[in-house]
């Protein structure tokens, strides 16, 4: 018996990874974080599963369920929304099960920032613009950010900031990261990245503000700051420049 841990991706159905869709398809018990989860995932557990939302449910609840397919010798689809790797409360599960001694396994899952890129036609990296890409968010009442990650840290280095969890603070995000990119520098904010009604606000940290007052999103959006996101002008990577000697374009040393 084992615990599948699978990341179900950001929102559209078919981004999961054909493993995480088979593992749905084959265990006889789903527990399912919430809303997050599209509705066509939930509808490839096989007849009769035992499916639980846990979004309502306390981690003792949960603990719970894992026990009690653990005593039916029945394997679990444990579904979370994205990625397993950020900000997942995969974690604690795990520990938890580390304790009881029940098998697990991770299966990674479409993130979404990379979701988000996607939809912007986007690369978050160019050459010499930005190499590095800093996924943060900011302190929620169910986690504080420890003292030295602030946004000032990370928004000093001019990378491109993929910024979860905190477009119901954007006029904050705003103020605090102008000194440093300036009030011209492009703003993308991908709302519910890859579902039916996702919707992309464009402008820069000067104007991004109004653009999204008009609308009631102050949740389950993604922040992308960063000069990448409104730059034609960028040299051309070496990788593909035909004076570029390389192990596959038939060079030895």
């Amino acid at each position: 018996m084992t615990i599948h841990f699978v990341g179900a991706g950001p929102g559209a159905a078919d981004l999961i990874t054909v493993r995480g869709r088979d593992i749905i398809r084959r265990c006889p018990v789903c527990l399912y974080a919430g809303s997050l989860i599209p509705k066509a995932l939930i509808e490839l557990c096989p007849p009769g599963a035992r499916i639980i939302d846990t979004a309502p449910m306390a981690l003792d609840q949960i603990e719970a369920e894992f026990i009690l397919a653990h005593n039916n010798d029945e394997d679990v689809a444990r579904l979370h929304s994205g990625d397993l790797s950020i900000w997942s409360a995969v974690g604690e599960q795990l520990r938890r099960l580390d304790r009881l001694g029940i098998a697990y396994t991770l299966t990674p899952g479409v993130p979404a920032f990379a979701a988000a890129a996607a939809t912007l036609a986007q690369e978050l990296t160019l050459p010499e613009v930005a190499q590095s890409l800093i996924l943060t968010r900011t302190s929620g009442r169910a986690s504080s950010m420890p003292e030295r990650e602030t946004l000032e840290t990370f928004a000093a280095t001019g990378a491109t900031l993929a910024i979860h969890l905190s477009v119901h603070i954007l006029p904050e995000l705003v103020e605090r990261l102008t000194p440093f990119y300036g009030a011209s520098c492009p703003v993308a904010i991908v709302y519910r990245a890859s579902w039916p009604d996702e919707r992309v606000f464009r402008g820069t940290l000067e104007t991004i503000v109004a653009e999204l007052s008009t609308t009631a999103i102050e949740r389950t959006a993604l922040v992308l700051v960063g000069p990448v996101l409104d730059n034609s002008e960028f040299r051309e990577s070496a990788l593909y420049n035909i004076d570029y000697k390389r192990r596959f374009r038939g060079f030895d040393g």
